[in-house]
This record gives structure tokens, C-alpha cells and sequence, in this order.
């Protein structure tokens, strides 16, 4: 059995990564390979999983559907060219036989299509959760955004022929809303949960000794996440300070401790400049970097994300994944917009829809700690909040119960 994996994100990668690791401790594993469509694919080189044809970082790292301009930075770059040389490889690994795993959106979905392969399609990138809740359809603005329900679903017709063809095998939505949703078409549906929960568990890590001190003296623990992509996420990183500012100023009397879970692929040296800027007072400490100011500790982690997401208690955050990770915890997130090419106010506003009131979007940073003030007043909304989020994002083990039925359905 091969199975080829198409995707094209870097948060596709990765929760495609997890199904192929899933699929290769399987006893009946498949030979796999994969083709990122959008990157280079370093998720799968680092961990040994062979890409079948060319693979490129593009201007816009992949949101082109955000701003016309970076599609046209994109085409100058050679998108197109890169384009027919991926179709091609694809068809050429089809005609060998094996089947095509489609992660992401779309585009995957109808590369996965084209082959002429038999294929299997996870949904990452819609949620009815966009257009509707358990209720019913969520309160739109004007008549456009109200027309983005015309078809009955998220996912549109052309869409969803596409999950209804005969050699679509299996299809795994995001959330149970989502797959009861396409069930109305007949589409081969399975709600097994969302690969992007798998792989949090904490290693252990201790940024305070919470078992030496009492918990009425603990202290504030703040997740700031300012995203992966450079430079925006420089951007980000100033106006998540200003909101810290605004916590630090009603939390005087209570200490603080900011964990800044920092991508691998982001330089730290204009981080730190800009604490540094701002008045924070560097502290030797390793591997992390350590920050203080007044009654806050701030340390900027690129190794303990999981460790991060499981100690925090609230985050400040303007990223896209790793927002939905601590949501899925149970935990609120208040979010603020950038300028972009990623976190503009309308990926955030369409964020807080997803997430619903797990995701709090604060439209200026010296807001953020009377919000959070708020949250820590309403015990009731916390637990709504709690529930909330781990029933829109799922629980763990979703990447092996995919990987299980994978196995069943494309040995069929």
C-alpha cells in the first residue's frame, strides 16, 4: 500500500505529519511520501518522510487568498511554473498506484482529483462553526456576509463534488458540527476528532515552583503567542506588549508571569530589542530568555510550547493554530488584530467565530486587562468557556483514529 500526502500550510504539515506517524506505527503501515504545496516542507525532511516533487517558499508564505497583492508577489516568484511541475509529479506518482491523502483546504482536495488516484480529504481549514453554532446561524453583519450560508454549508458545491466523488473514500471534518453538516450529502463522513490537539501533552517543565507555593499566591500566568511568520510576528510582538502593559497596570498587587512561546523559525534578537525598548530589564537565564519589569517575569521559549499552553491561564495572542491549541485546553484567549498578511481584524473576527466564546477579539491592547479583570470576576463564563472549547476542537488521539480508518477504508 503507498499513500502520498498533499498539503499546504505549515499547520497542515503538521497535522499531516502526525497522521503519517499515526499511519507508520500501524502494523499494516503504508509506504509514504508527501508534497507540500506551499513551503518547503522541512516538517517532513526533519522527520525523513520523502517529498515526490519540487517544493518552494512563496512571497506571500502561502496567504494569497488574503491580499491580491501577494498573489501577484507570487506569480512573479514563479507560482505557476511551480504549480504544473507539482500537478505533473502527483500524476506521475498516481500512475504507479496508491492512494492521496488531501490536507488542508481545497486545493490539496482537487490536486488529490486531478491524479486520478483514489483519495481521502482532512478538512483543516472550514468549520460551520464559521457560519453557525449548536443553535443556529450566527448574526452577519450586511447581505454578503449573510450569503456566505447560499449553499447550506461552509463548504460549497463545487466543494463538496468533490468529497462526494466515487473515489473519494473517506472524509474527516474538523468538528462533529461540521461532519453533521456534510452528512446531508452523503458525503463519507467520519468525526474522528482534530489532529491538532495530538501532540500537547507538557514535558515537564517548571517556569514556577506551583507546588511550593500556596495558590492564593500564584502567580497570573499569561500565554502571548505573536505568531510564526516573520516580519508580522515582529509586528505583533509590540502590540502584545502594549496589552501586557495594560494587565501589569491593574494587576499591581499580584504578580505576573508572561510565557512567550516563540516559533523556532522567528529570530529572538528583535523580541528581546523591543523589551528592551520598552524598559524591561534582561536577567541572565537558559534556555529561555528572562525578562523582568516591575511586579512581571517574562520568559520567550522556542522549546516548551506544550509546557507553555498547559500553564498558562490566559492568552494574549495574535496567531493562528496555536490560538486554537490553548482554546482546545479549555482555556480563553483574547485576541487582538495586526495588520497583517495573516492576523488582520477580519482573520480575527472570523477566528472568534470559529471559536466562539473561547476567543475574546479586543480591538485595542490597553484594553486586554480589564477584559481579562472581567473574566476572572465571572466564574460562570469561565466554565462556559472551558466546555466550549474543548468541544470545538475535541479531544486527543484524533491522528490515529483517522490513521485506523485509513487503513480500513483504502484497503477496501
Amino acid at each position: 500500500m503507498k499513500l502520498l500526502c498533499l498539503s499546504n500550510g505549515h499547520g497542515e504539515d503538521a497535522i499531516a505529519l502526525r497522521i503519517l506517524q499515526a499511519l507508520q506505527a500501524h502494523p499494516v503501515h503504508p509506504k509514504v511520501a508527501a508534497l507540500p504545496l506551499v513551503g518547503e516542507g522541512q516538517t517532513y525532511i526533519r522527520h525523513n518522510i520523502p517529498l515526490i516533487g519540487p517544493a518552494k517558499r512563496m512571497p506571500s508564505g502561502g496567504f494569497i487568498y488574503m491580499d491580491g497583492r501577494q498573489l501577484a508577489r507570487d506569480l512573479q516568484g514563479g507560482l505557476l511554473k511551480l504549480t504544473w511541475s507539482q500537478i505533473r509529479a502527483i500524476r506521475a506518482w498516481a500512475k504507479e498506484g496508491g492512494s492521496i491523502l488531501a490536507v488542508g483546504d481545497i486545493v490539496p482536495l482537487l490536486f488529490a482529483w486531478m491524479s486520478g488516484a483514489p483519495y481521502t480529504f482532512v478538512g483543516t481549514a472550514k468549520s460551520e462553526y464559521y457560519l453557525r453554532d449548536e443553535v443556529g446561524l450566527l448574526p452577519r453583519q450586511d447581505w454578503f456576509e449573510r450569503m456566505e450560508n447560499w449553499s447550506g454549508s461552509v463548504y460549497l458545491p463545487w466543494e463538496r463534488w468533490l468529497m462526494n466523488n466515487p473515489r473519494c473514500k473517506a472524509v474527516f471534518p474538523r468538528d462533529t458540527l461540521t461532519s453533521q453538516v456534510l452528512q446531508k450529502w452523503q458525503i463519507p463522513v467520519f468525526d474522528l476528532g482534530n489532529p491538532m490537539m495530538d501532540g500537547l501533552a507538557p514535558e515537564g517543565v517548571q517556569f514556577y515552583p506551583s507546588d511550593q507555593i500556596p495558590e492564593a499566591e500564584q502567580p497570573l500566568k499569561l500565554l502571548l503567542l505573536p505568531g510564526s511568520r516573520a516580519p508580522e510576528a515582529y509586528e505583533n510582538w509590540a502590540t502584545i506588549l502594549q496589552a501586557l502593559d495594560s494587565v501589569m497596570a491593574l494587576f499591581r498587587r499580584r504578580k505576573l508571569l508572561g510565557l512567550a512561546a516563540i516559533a523556532p523559525t522567528l529570530d529572538l534578537a528583535p523580541l528581546s530589542q523591543t523589551l528592551i525598548e520598552a524598559g524591561w530589564q534582561p536577567q541572565n537565564s537558559s534556555p529561555d530568555l528572562k525578562f523582568t519589569q516591575a511586579n512581571t517575569t517574562l520568559l520567550l521559549s522556542q522549546t516548551a510550547f506544550t509546557d507553555c499552553l498547559d500553564q498558562a491561564d490566559f492568552a494574549i495572542a495574535m496567531a493562528g493554530t496555536a490560538t486554537e491549541q490553548f482554546v482546545g485546553t479549555g482555556k480563553p484567549a483574547i485576541t487582538l488584530p495586526g495588520q497583517g498578511p495573516q492576523f488582520t481584524l477580519a482573520f480575527a473576527a472570523a477566528q472568534t467565530r470559529l471559536l466562539g466564546p473561547s476567543a475574546i477579539l479586543v480591538q485595542q491592547p490597553d484594553r486586554v486587562g480589564e477584559t481579562i479583570q472581567a473574566l476572572l470576576q465571572d466564574p460562570d463564563r469561565l466554565q462556559l468557556i472551558s466546555e466550549n472549547g474543548r468541544r470545538r476542537m475535541g479531544p486527543a488521539g484524533a491522528a490515529k483514529r483517522i490513521a485506523d480508518c485509513l487503513i480500513d477504508r483504502l484497503s477496501q
